[in-house]
């Protein structure tokens, strides 16, 4: 036998079967033998040929199982992209099927993702149990799934939604008093029984009991048989750490399977072991006509009435932002390499070391979109393994970028410290990640009150200082500027001798703040008495100088003003299981409706040349000396001779919350004039809208009507929308006709045993200081602008901060790298040099891998990924909403001469005309076969994007 090596499964799942199949029957049972576990260790050789025997398959084939409700679709995408790209380059397979058996709960956008990759057909399991046993009663758990209204058939998928014993094997058998069919027991980690003797192992399969155990399979298959369709019968075998000890498993699955195949006349019964390939392959097969469910997702999800899994979507608040901060970073970085790389590498910057730092923060941002990672849902232990990984991964990554600013410029930037004085000021580089020209104002923490601000060319720019909110004796620096697509700007800061309020031009102006004492709530006052009006070019928030509260919100284009107040409130959850439902990491379980959290407002106006400031801070009585809660509203004032559209139209909110007392949850309650009769949108992911109307239910509405915003939701009525958008999950619901109410952070801690003993009570003693963009306005307004301010909130420029020695640095002009600009409806999702070390053509990588010649491939700088997304569903926006066709050749040429375009699946590992997915019937007309993606010249560098659409290439370029 040749060299072994070890190496990380990165499938979520392993399904496993023993060689040989029995032939089928009249109810035909697929035993799916299987382990719910996220890592196992393997050699590479074995596995090899368990894959050619088809007795191993990968399904999903990702990092992770990744979360629905709370994950970003890039995320998403990433997580898939890094596990597919493993598995091909090691195994050469590619994952056909996927098994999301745990996410808590479905999103519609899980369908158009998996097909895009790939799949043939996809399997979920927890959706809410009203639901769910309507759906079994109907036989209705199998479908087609059309999850995006735009792409409709193009991307569909065939789904099997597990009945209600989800992906466990029943546990409950009648003629004994241990669990069934787990004969090695409940595992026990990380040191095992020194005897073998585990928790819980069932009764061992005797001749003295193995009709009982084939009487007790064969009857839950029969009434899981009712519940669906097909004589073919789904039986996973396993559940959560199962089949850790396989071979005393299979030493009693073998006589059992065997019994019952036997005595297939009298049971009625034929089983045999199966991956889940083989299952859909069967069904497949039938080619039975199957219902289509449309782009409906299915969240929230509930197991009974007091348990809505709504929380997670606010858990671990401060981790949602750290990973999302993490995969901006990333994205950011990657495109910046990939500049610095073509047309040709200018500097000294290792390559290779480049590339470990990218590898790094992919692996960290891919490893928390997982289930119980992203959500909150893991022990504080786990959650810190998560916040080093990314912290490490970002850490590498802003010195892979400082490395390439660095290069471009001389070296009197070097650092102050190593001349043994202090600094003479700094410089700043502001990177644009977005493929379009960003106006915006980049802030910086600085020590002296008065600079000047120049650019590349030594000319001032506009900007502004502040005394800091977060940092004593420290001032926000404030600075205007433009920046094309992909490319940077450059400026010199320095200190003004002596400055201070009022020095003049060209130094930067200093705001002015008017400060406002704390104000009782006042319950009954007469609203809107003293009002204070705070104006940019698009908006006028007034506010009530008698609670400090914001009143109203007028807006020019539509001319109309509408009431907006913005509080925060508090949920009173219970704790004590003996006292009733409790709330979690997972569950949202209010006793009442939430109660204010303050009794007096402190106000600040903090009034600038580019940006007017209303810092809101909330205490909890009029004797506290510190506040809880904090809002920080910013209204930018539309440059001259800058395209301020996006930065015009929204108030930038920044709010502070924590720390909670014990047992709270913290939401940001925003009442409005708006007749939404209690209905709000929000998103899938980032890429898609959902409908939420307000459900009335016997029990635990309030949590019920809770939904996931990953990053957008609005509400409307007839003449206006308000939008909001979010650079982190929260959960969000309205509670009441004109309200929307955010969840922003969570404080919990509970008696229930099972939460103890894997620590999952949520005591979380964090301030959190999440981020929402308001913009309001007409439907057609707000339809313009939200798809582009959600992604420019997502991704705002870096910026690269350093000291200054003495003498003035020779920065590079703002021309002399050439923009990447694309229309205003695409998005460039991602533009970056993987480094994967696997041929495009699948012949060739397969003879490669059989001829042993992985190991000594070098990872390809050469090869480009890039990925569009077209931002806007059909009839969205008269304009936006078209397809667009570009010229890859001219948006890329600021990085050379395009010599080949290769269109590629999802995750890069498909050529997309030799992909061909399967094609379900779903009603006349409509026959079994093969279906491709549609029709495109191979190859060409002229592409059109329709709504929604997402195209993956692999784009080449000349060498220089």
């Amino acid at each position: 036998m040749g060299q072994l090596s070890w190496l990380p499964l990165l499938a979520p799942l392993l399904l496993l079967r023993p060689p040989g199949v029995q032939s089928a029957d009249p109810i035909q049972v697929f035993v799916v033998p299987h382990s719910h576990m996220d890592v196992g260790w393997v050699y590479t050789v074995q596995v090899r040929q368990l894959l050619e025997e088809g007795r191993l398959e990968f399904v999903i084939g990702g990092q992770v199982m990744h979360d629905e409700a709370v994950t970003h679709l890039d995320d998403q995408i990433l997580q898939l992209t890094e596990g597919h790209g493993f598995l091909y380059e090691t195994f050469g397979i590619r994952p056909q099927f996927s098994w999301h058996v745990d996410p808590f709960g479905a999103s519609a956008t899980t369908p158009t993702l998996f097909a895009l990759a790939g799949f043939n057909a996809h399997l979920g399991s927890r959706i809410d149990y009203d639901l769910k046993a309507a759906m079994q009663e109907a036989r209705g758990l199998q479908f087609v799934w059309r999850g995006s209204p735009s792409l409709s058939e193009q991307q569909e998928i065939f789904t099997h939604i597990m009945d209600q014993y989800s992906y466990c094997t029943p546990s409950h058998i009648p003629f004994s008093n241990r669990s069934g069919f787990y004969w090695n027991g409940v595992a026990v980690f990380p040191k095992p029984p020194p005897e073998g003797v585990y928790p819980n192992m069932s009764e061992p399969v005797t001749p003295a009991n193995i009709n009982l155990y084939a009487e007790a399979l064969v009857a839950n298959v029969k009434q899981r048989a009712a519940w669906f369709q097909t004589p073919h019968v789904l039986w996973p075998w396993g559940c959560d750490k199962q089949f850790f000890n396989a071979s005393v498993q299979f030493a009693n699955m073998d006589p059992l399977l065997d019994y019952i195949n036997s005595h297939t006349a009298e049971l009625g019964v034929s089983v045999q072991y199966a991956t889940l390939g083989d299952y859909f392959r069967a069904l497949h097969a039938l080619n039975v006509t199957w219902h289509v469910r449309d782009h409906h997702d299915f969240l929230p999800y509930s197991t009974e009435p007091f348990q809505a899994w709504t929380g997670f979507y606010t858990s671990r608040s401060a981790l949602k932002g750290l990973a999302r901060r993490a995969s901006a970073l990333l994205y950011a970085g990657e495109s910046m390499f990939t500049r610095y790389m073509w047309p040709a590498p200018r500097g000294h910057l290792d390559p290779a070391w480049a590339l470990q730092q990218l590898q790094q923060l992919r692996w960290a941002v891919s490893e928390v979109q997982h289930h119980d990672a992203i959500t909150g849902t893991e022990s504080p232990k786990v959650r810190d393994m998560y916040v080093t990984h990314l912290a490490s991964g970002m850490l590498g990554v802003r010195k892979l970028m400082a490395s390439i600013v660095l290069d471009k410029l001389q070296p009197q930037t070097s650092t102050a410290a190593s001349s043994g004085a202090g600094p003479a000021g700094h410089f700043a580089s502001v990177y644009n990640p977005l493929a379009w020209t960003v106006t915006t104002v980049a802030t910086l923490t600085v020590g002296f009150p008065g600079v000047r601000v120049t650019d590349e060319a030594g000319h001032p720019v506009p900007s502004q200082i502040q005394n800091s909110t977060e940092t004593p004796s420290a001032y926000d620096l404030l600075i205007l500027t433009t920046i094309p697509g992909l490319s940077y700007r450059h400026y010199s800061i320095r200190p003004t001798a002596g400055a201070q309020e009022g020095t003049q031009e060209p130094a930067a102006t200093v705001a002015r703040t008017l400060q406002f004492g704390r104000r009782l709530r006042r319950r009954t006052s007469p609203a809107g008495r003293h009002l204070v009006p705070v104006a940019n070019d698009c908006y006028i928030v007034l506010l009530d100088q008698d609670t400090n509260l914001m009143h109203s919100i007028w807006e020019r284009q539509s001319n109309r003003t509408v009431r907006v107040t913005q509080e925060f409130l508090e949920y009173h959850v219970n704790g004590d299981v003996k006292q009733g439902p409790i709330s979690d990491n997972y569950l949202f379980t209010p006793g009442k409706a939430a109660v204010p959290a303050w009794e007096a407002v402190g106000m600040e106006i903090v009034a600038g040349q580019l940006v007017t400031e209303i810092r809101q801070y909330f205490y909890r009585n009029m004797t506290a000396r510190n506040y809880t809660y904090a809002i920080r509203s910013r209204l930018t004032h539309r440059p001259q001779g800058h395209d301020g559209e996006l930065l015009c139209h929204r108030i930038e909110q920044e709010y502070r919350a924590g720390p909670l007392e014990l047992n709270r949850e913290a939401v940001l309650r925003t009442s409005t004039s708006l007749n939404n009769q209690q209905v709000i949108y929000s998103d899938n992911n980032g890429y898609q809208m959902q409908r939420r109307p307000y459900l009335s239910y016997v029990n635990n509405s309030i949590a019920r009507n809770y939904y996931p915003m990953v990053q957008s939701a609005f509400m409307e009525d007839d003449e206006s929308r308000l939008v909001l958008l979010s650079e982190r999950a929260h959960g969000i619901s309205s509670q009441e006709n004109g309200q929307v109410e955010v969840m922003l952070h969570r404080r919990l801690w509970n008696n229930f045993d099972w939460d103890l003993g894997y620590n999952l009570t949520l005591n979380d003693t964090s301030v959190v200081h999440p981020v929402l963009w308001l913009l309001l306005g007409s439907w057609s307004l707000t339809a313009a602008l939200r798809q582009r301010s959600a992604v420019a909130l997502q991704h705002r420029p870096v910026v690269l901060f350093g000291d200054l020695a003495g003498t003035a640095p020779k920065l590079p002009g703002p021309q002399q790298q050439e923009a990447v600009t694309l229309p205003p409806n695409l998005h460039l999702q991602i533009l970056s040099i993987p480094g994967w070390r696997y041929s495009s053509n699948h012949t060739e990588h397969a003879q490669n891998l059989r001829k042993g010649h992985r190991g000594e491939a070098q990872a390809d700088l050469r090869r480009v990924l890039l990925r569009l997304h077209h931002l806007y569903e059909v009839g969205e926006d008269p304009v936006l909403s078209q397809p667009v066709t570009v010229n890859l050749e001219a948006v890329l040429q600021a990085l050379g001469s395009v010599v080949a375009v290769e269109e590629r699946s999802l995750t890069g590992t498909w050529d997309v005309g030799m992909l061909h997915r399967w094609s379900w019937r779903t009603g006349p007309g409509r026959h079994r076969g093969d279906t491709t993606f549609p029709s495109r010249p191979p190859g060409g560098p002229i592409i059109t994007i329709y709504p929604k659409e997402i195209r993956t290439f692999f784009v080449h370029f000349q060498q220089q």
